[in-house]
């Protein structure tokens, strides 16, 4: 009989202990504000992570923009911006880690007309969301 207890307490432990790897989760949506060149720039995004993909849409000074080649492994949130400006290409990376309600990391930004890539630190914070009314009892 003390097997099956044992073995009982030992997976319930199991749970418990692996509960804050699970809970760590960059979904929803985020703001962060960042200093470049004397200015200020404040964006907010909002991320869908699943299976280690990243996905969402980041909304800045140039408008609205999906993100590209995202991921979320290990704690780590990574993606970037794919910005096409007068015919040339430019990818902003960013790398962070995901620390409760805050992402702390970098972002590394080219260099522009001949400049020196620039890398800029990063801490985005979660946007609470709204909760959602309780709906009512269905009826049967």
């Amino acid at each position: 009989m003390k097997s099956p207890r044992l073995l009982f307490v030992s997976l319930l432990a199991g749970c418990f202990l692996s509960a804050p790897v699970f809970a760590a989760d960059p979904s929803g949506s985020w703001k962060w504000s960042v200093e470049f060149n004397g200015q200020s720039f404040e964006s907010t995004a909002k991320f869908e992570a699943r299976d280690g993909q990243l996905t969402g849409t980041l909304s800045g000074q140039m408008g609205e923009m999906p993100i590209s080649d995202g991921s979320f492994k290990d704690g780590v949130v990574a993606f970037s911006l794919v910005i096409d400006g007068n015919g040339n290409t430019f990818v902003i990376k960013y790398h962070g880690k995901l620390e409760a309600d805050a992402i702390v990391g970098s972002i590394d930004v080219p260099g522009f007309n001949g400049g020196e890539p620039v890398k800029l630190d990063w801490k985005a914070a979660r946007i609470a969301e709204p909760k959602k009314p309780d709906e009512p009892a269905k009826s049967r």
